[in-house]
């Protein structure tokens, strides 16, 4: 695989995609009027940001020691020496760069709330294990991952196709943000015992393998129990609920976890993590989008 592929975690990119499509369907649902160009630029951004910060966590985790011959992941670029260090910060401000260019269209749309939104993004995602106070490292990297890849993309993309906010896309926001969040979840258990030796102090590390082994398969009921109460009490909405499809699938997963899987193990989990989000994230969209009122 190209290294610069590589570098951008192709696995992870689901967790950028499916906010967006969430957040038009949203929208949509809504008696918005689909508006396919800032839909395709929203997800060009958001494939910037994230790339960026994929390209900002390999190049820092390698400086800061959390990265190292011993890691349990997929091979690292920088630390592999696959792109020399200068490359990757090139490639670092190239990503963010783009995505500021292409978010000024989002702006001049949304105005000062994405503008907002746009800045604390790219903060965000440089701060996550760079700078001086590493997200990540700090046990906060859980609820930055939430917030801006469930409730900030989800309800920002509503935004931008309908310009205003919705309850029912800050609603669709809970789940999506929770099962991105499990991605890390898992990476974050596969990695304890390193990231402790690395004294990356990451919200697997202080909760336990035990609480974070919980923690993934509460983050996946509450996912599925959101759309079923949106359908229960909004039968208007019942499609919402259309997720339930894959809710078996979530369970083997959930079950997996519990077991105790640990390690490089963890790895088809993490790649499962991903595509049990798109799943749930396509069928989510459907769902609000045939749930438009005639």
């Amino acid at each position: 695989m190209n290294p610069w592929v590589l570098a951008a975690r192709p696995a992870t990119l689901p967790a950028a995609v499916v906010p967006v499509f969430v957040g038009a369907a949203a929208a949509f649902s809504e008696g918005a009027k689909f508006n396919g160009i800032v839909f395709l630029m929203t997800l060009i951004c958001a494939l910037l940001i994230q790339i960026g910060t994929n390209f900002a966590n390999d190049y820092s985790d390698f400086v800061r020691g959390a990265d190292h011959d011993g890691r349990l992941g997929p091979v690292r670029v920088t630390q592999s020496g696959l792109i020399d260090q200068a490359s990757v910060k090139r490639g670092i401000i190239i990503a963010f760069g783009l995505a500021v260019l292409v978010g000024a269209y989002l702006a001049w749309i949304g105005g000062w709330p994405i503008i907002a939104i746009g800045i604390a993004s790219v903060i965000s995602g440089l701060a996550y294990t760079g700078g001086p106070f590493p997200l990540g490292y700090h046990g906060l990297g859980d609820l930055f991952v939430f917030v801006f890849f469930g409730i900030i993309a989800v309800t920002g993309t509503a935004y931008l196709q309908s310009g205003h906010w919705s309850m029912l896309a800050l609603l669709l926001a809970i789940p999506i943000g929770l099962l991105v969040t499990n991605i890390l979840v898992i990476n974050n258990l596969r990695d304890l015992p390193t990231d402790i030796a690395a004294g990356k102090r990451t919200l697997a590390t202080r909760i336990g393998d035990r609480a974070t082994r919980a923690q993934y398969g509460v983050f996946t009921i509450i996912a599925f129990v959101i759309p079923v109460a949106i359908g229960i009490t909004d039968p208007s909405r019942r499609l919402i609920m259309l997720p339930l499809v894959v809710l078996p699938l979530a369970l083997r997963r959930v079950m997996t976890v519990a077991k105790g899987t640990s390690g490089r193990d963890l790895n088809p989990i993490l790649q499962r993590t991903g595509r049990l989000l798109l799943m749930f994230g396509a069928l989510l969209a459907a769902g609000a989008a045939l749930s438009r009122p005639l």
